[in-house]
C-alpha cells in the first residue's frame, strides 16, 4: 500500500476541519438565539422619570407635586 504524505495531510486536515465546523456552528447558534439585555428593556415609568427630575432639579416641589396628582388622577389641570 502506497500513501503519499499529501493523502495524510488531507485526511488529517479534513478529521480537524469537521470538529472545528460543528464547534464554531454550534457557538453561533447559541450566540444568535441568546437573550440580551438591550437598553431598551426597562422603559421607566412617569413615576420614575417624575422622581429622577425633581431628584436633579429640573423640577421643584410645586411642579413635582401638580404632575404626581396629574399621573394619579388622570387629570390634565
Amino acid at each position: 500500500m502506497m500513501y503519499s504524505g499529501t493523502w495524510n495531510g488531507w485526511m488529517l486536515a479534513m478529521m480537524l476541519i469537521w470538529p472545528v465546523l460543528i464547534i464554531a456552528a454550534i457557538a453561533a447558534i447559541v450566540a444568535l438565539t441568546r437573550q440580551t439585555p438591550s437598553p431598551q428593556t426597562h422603559r421607566r415609568s412617569a413615576k420614575e422619570i417624575l422622581d429622577r427630575r425633581l431628584a436633579a432639579g429640573e423640577i421643584d416641589a410645586a411642579e413635582y407635586a401638580r404632575t404626581a396628582d396629574m399621573l394619579k388622577n388622570g387629570n390634565p389641570a
